[in-house]
């Protein structure tokens, strides 16, 4: 129950901060926003480091630090360009293919098993985000209709690649040590500045001092919740659930990310609403 409420929990916060952040890529390329909201979540993050013993092998260390550079340096710069591009929803719909990718790769890399009934509803969820994916949007201000960005939607399912092989590195090694969702968090993100710094020529300080007070406020809010509160739940998935159950879940973000689809100017329509019911149905067959 507790990872299965952490991963609505992340779904959330991760789809109200990418609501916030594509009004930051006004501001920022990709890599520049990646680069900031990592290391004020690193800074944030950082009294963790002191409940490090030196426990975790060097093996372990560096595992998680490759899940940082793919998942968040590379993932995250990917999926920041798709918001971009595609908007939030379609962005998030785009990932209609992970939850399968999940359990697949659990499988193999991991010699996780699951149950048929998982199976069936992440297939059930997989085809419910397709469908919402190839949805046209209708404009509310001119009621015109856009087609899927193609370079938009390659981005995002390249994002969502490199965030299922993160996350697999991740419970590997959550489930053979004793790090902590708050250590692995931690350094996943050291993983991923360490990554973002040498290809970034601008100063993070002098980028962020550009925009206004409110701007950085919505920053900072996007950072605490995307970033912090988000990969932290994303990680207790990890910890508590098979990576193809844990990664259905976190795949409910689409469903929420309706909520934000009127402010950024969208139509929707009955298709919506019976692609939403059947994503549920799909989640809540894989759960129960």
């Amino acid at each position: 129950m507790i990872g299965a409420l952490a991963a609505l929990g992340a779904a959330l916060s991760w789809t109200y901060a990418c609501f916030l952040w594509r009004e930051q890529t006004k501001y920022f390329s990709a890599l520049q926003l990646n680069l900031i909201k990592n290391i004020i979540a690193l800074l944030i993050f950082s009294p963790v480091l002191l409940t490090f013993d030196l426990k975790p092998s060097l093996g372990e260390f560096c595992i998680l630090l490759l899940s940082g550079t793919v998942g968040i340096a590379i993932g995250d710069s990917l999926y920041i360009i798709a918001i971009r591009k595609l908007g939030t929803r379609k962005t998030l719909t785009a990932e209609s293919l992970s939850p399968i990718l999940a359990n697949i790769l659990g499988s193999i890399l991991i010699s996780e098993t699951l149950p048929l009934k998982v199976w069936v509803g992440t297939l059930i969820v997989s085809v419910s985000l397709v469908n919402n994916a190839r949805q046209k949007i209708i404009r509310v201000d001119t009621k015109s209709s856009d087609g899927t960005n193609n370079n938009g939607l390659i981005y995002a399912l390249l994002s969502v690649l490199c965030a299922v092989l993160a996350a697999v590195l991740s419970r590997a090694v959550l489930i053979s040590s004793d790090l902590s969702p708050f250590q692995t968090t931690e350094i996943r993100l050291l993983g991923a500045t360490i990554t973002l710094l040498p290809i970034i020529r601008d100063n993070p300080i002098r980028l962020i001092g550009r925009i206004s007070i409110k701007n950085k406020l919505k920053l900072l809010h996007a950072t605490i919740l995307g970033t912090n509160l988000g990969i932290l739940l994303q990680q207790i998935v990890f910890q508590l659930l098979p990576i193809g159950l844990g990664w259905t879940l976190l795949s409910t973000s689409p469903v929420i990310s309706l909520l934000f689809a009127k402010v950024e100017g969208e139509e929707l329509n009955w298709r919506s609403v019976i692609i939403t019911i059947t994503t549920l149905l799909g989640v809540t067959i894989a759960v129960i």
